[in-house]
């Protein structure tokens, strides 16, 4: 597989936020959202084994682990490697774009699981055969930008019946660019059950800074 970077940090988003968590970034991504933070991943990395990963992995020392990217499911060798991880008794959490097909994940990985709204230029690229495969221990994250994309992110939570799928709905702003307090405002006026989601980790390090 080709990796970017394996470092460890503070978890920054979803559920696990705030704990600290080994990162394993994945080289690739077949999507081009405008907001992309990680837009250096795209290119480059290096190849690794699974043993290779998982040396590096065990060194770091944390039995909390993230496959990111880029995106993950690009690349065959993740599926053994969650297996491996998953029996050295790692929790294994995987951050999706949602373009890809889930379904042959382990079910013991958490899915972190993105729909694409249209201010990400990448819209109605979410594989819908991931509903069913979905489980309540998985999370589904909708990226704002501005009020149309909150709109969509309600409309779809509503017609796909996203509550009944998962615990975990997230709307989390673009940094920098979508006001957090207004898409906290419009939550609470709204009424929606689903969980407000701050990138933690660019409020501690420079939101440039790779491999926090």
């Amino acid at each position: 597989m080709v990796i970017t970077e394996i470092f460890k940090s503070i978890q920054g988003e979803s559920t696990f936020a705030g704990l600290p968590c080994v990162f394993v970034r994945f080289t690739g991504c077949n999507l081009r959202c405008h907001w992309c933070d990680t837009a250096y991943a795209f290119h480059g990395g290096q190849k690794m084994t699974v043993d290779e990963v998982m040396a590096r992995v065990n060194q770091l020392g944390e039995k909390l682990v993230e496959l990111t990217g880029g995106e993950p499911l690009l690349q065959e060798d993740v599926y053994p490697l969650t297996v491996r991880m998953l029996a050295e008794q790692y929790q294994v959490l995987i951050e999706t774009s949602g373009e890809r097909f889930i379904g042959r994940l382990p079910r013991a990985v958490t899915k972190v699981v993105d729909v694409k709204c249209p201010g990400s230029g990448e819209v109605e690229k979410f594989c819908l055969d991931n509903l069913a495969a979905l489980q309540r221990t998985d999370q589904i994250k909708f990226v704002i930008l501005d009020e149309v994309d909150y709109r969509y992110a309600c409309d779809f939570i509503t017609r796909h019946n996203l509550n009944s799928c998962v615990d975990e709905v997230i709307l989390s702003p673009v940094f920098g660019q979508m006001s957090s307090r207004q898409l906290a405002e419009w939550i609470l006026r709204d009424g929606l059950r689903v969980r407000l989601g701050l990138q933690i980790h660019k409020f501690i390090w420079d939101p440039e800074t790779k491999g926090v």
